[in-house]
């Protein structure tokens, strides 16, 4: 009887070992831990399109999985507040692991983290800037503030240009 007792309980230790570990397995999203309630592109094509039809600028995030400056600037991006909110309701978001194959997108060099905006006017916004000299593009954890900022400007320059041309 006892040994019929401890194979039942080792049993269920090793059940609900493994319900555990199924658990703890994340499913991969388009977010890629950039932000899971912000609505992703799933290819640059697509977020051309998007940006296009609802005239909002695109916001494209060049990053690799294993990248330790990227996974330290996703941790920022993805614990601001105003830039979620941002991000959520008044751009196109795409994050890529891949390049594409449209070279405005990388003026200065393939290199990760890159983050760069284009307008629905398909215009890549090469005047939004980080702080670098040497990689115009990218932005670490400490600039996160600066990256909102930038944000801000993209929807600024946009609307700007856009009453620029319907005075015309």
């Amino acid at each position: 009887m006892q040994h019929w007792t401890l194979c039942i309980l080792l049993l269920c230790l090793v059940f609900c070992d493994v319900s555990t570990q199924r658990k703890k397995k994340t499913v991969q999203t388009l977010s890629r831990g950039w932000g899971d309630d912000i609505s992703w592109a799933q290819t640059y094509e697509e977020g051309l399109a998007k940006a296009v039809k609802s005239k909002k600028p695109l916001m494209i995030i060049h990053h690799l999985e294993d990248c330790p400056h990227c996974i330290a600037l996703k941790k920022a991006f993805s614990e601001h507040q105003s830039i979620q909110r941002m991000a959520k309701s008044e751009f196109i978001m795409l994050n890529l692991v891949h390049e594409t194959t449209d070279s405005n997108l990388a003026p200065d060099g393939f290199y990760v983290p890159r983050i760069m905006f284009v307008d629905p006017t398909l215009t890549v916004r090469a005047d939004i800037v980080g702080k670098y000299a040497n990689r115009m593009y990218t932005y670490e954890p400490d600039d996160i503030d600066f990256l909102a900022e930038n944000m801000i400007k993209a929807k600024i320059l946009l609307k700007e240009e856009h009453e620029e041309h319907d005075d015309l």
